[in-house]
């Protein structure tokens, strides 16, 4: 920790022992962590990545590097409580990242891919998608009263992405014709379900109460040597496949709990209903 010294004060202080009014003063310099914030810039380097590749019609890339940024931003709050580097600058410049990277950039590769066959239709479910992650990532910062923190409420705005940017990378590996005329409307679909099922009340796995650092039963190291196994035979099949499964479980979790007569989860409660 660095201290700079100031100017020692003109006048003794009142009721002090002589010579104190010497002593100088010591402040703390102002400055940001930047372990985790190298992450954070990482990822949104990634997801201005993506953009320029969308601009030059380099689809692929683009769809690689939204997937980049997400285990990017993965990885930033994970180190900052690892290392005890939490920041208010560092949730501010993750929300303004997530912003750039999960809703500017994945509206934009969709829409330059396919959607904009579709005319106004293609930039407004575009822009359907881009509000949703912003009011998504808004509603995320000011919502601090979720009953269960392993919820999100709504889709998580990279998952959201992974899920456009895998749809993207499946139709080019295997070459599909997205010229075709159902699958501008695919897309159109596909896209208006991510931005709407952001902004929903639909309880999603946050994966918060997963501990790095808590024993896990032997089982789990090949659970997760069979998911590589998978992911890396055929990657864009695989991480489509995985995030569909994603965005439909918070649905299917909401309506279980709503037939069992249980609370949603990830509804936020009021300050009277917490005191009581």
């Amino acid at each position: 920790m660095r201290f700079r010294r100031r100017k020692t004060r003109p006048f003794p202080l009142a009721g002090s022992p002589a010579g104190l009014d010497e002593m100088p003063v010591r402040t703390r310099r102002r400055g940001i962590y930047l372990l985790p914030n190298l992450f954070t810039m990482a990822a949104l380097f990634s997801g201005f990545f993506a953009i320029v590749q969308a601009m030059n019609q380099r689809f692929e890339l683009a769809a690689i590097a939204i997937f980049a940024a997400m285990v990017l931003d993965g990885m930033d709050g994970r180190v900052a409580r690892l290392t005890n580097t939490q920041s208010a600058f560092g949730e501010q410049f993750d929300s303004l990242s997530d912003m750039t990277s999960f809703g500017v950039a994945p509206a934009l590769v969709m829409y330059e891919w396919v959607l904009s066959e579709l005319g106004r239709w293609g930039w407004a479910a575009a822009f359907v998608y881009c509000a949703g992650a912003a009011l998504r990532l808004a509603r995320f910062n000011s919502n601090i009263g979720v009953v269960d923190k392993r919820f999100f409420q709504g889709l998580p705005s990279p998952a959201a992405a992974a899920l456009i940017a895998g749809f993207v990378w499946l139709a080019i590996d295997n070459k599909i014709p997205v010229r075709d005329s159902v699958m501008p409307w695919v897309a159109f679909g596909l896209t208006v379900y991510t931005g709407l099922t952001m902004v929903s009340s639909a309880p999603f796995y946050s994966g918060k109460s997963f501990q790095l650092a808590r024993s896990v039963p032997f089982w789990v190291m090949g659970a997760l040597i069979v998911v590589i196994f998978v992911v890396s035979s055929d990657p864009p099949i695989a991480l489509f496949s995985l995030f569909c499964l994603y965005a439909l479980s918070g649905y299917v979790y909401w309506a279980w709990q709503f037939f069992r007569g249980q609370p949603n989860p990830a509804k936020p409660v009021r300050d009277s209903d917490r005191s009581g």
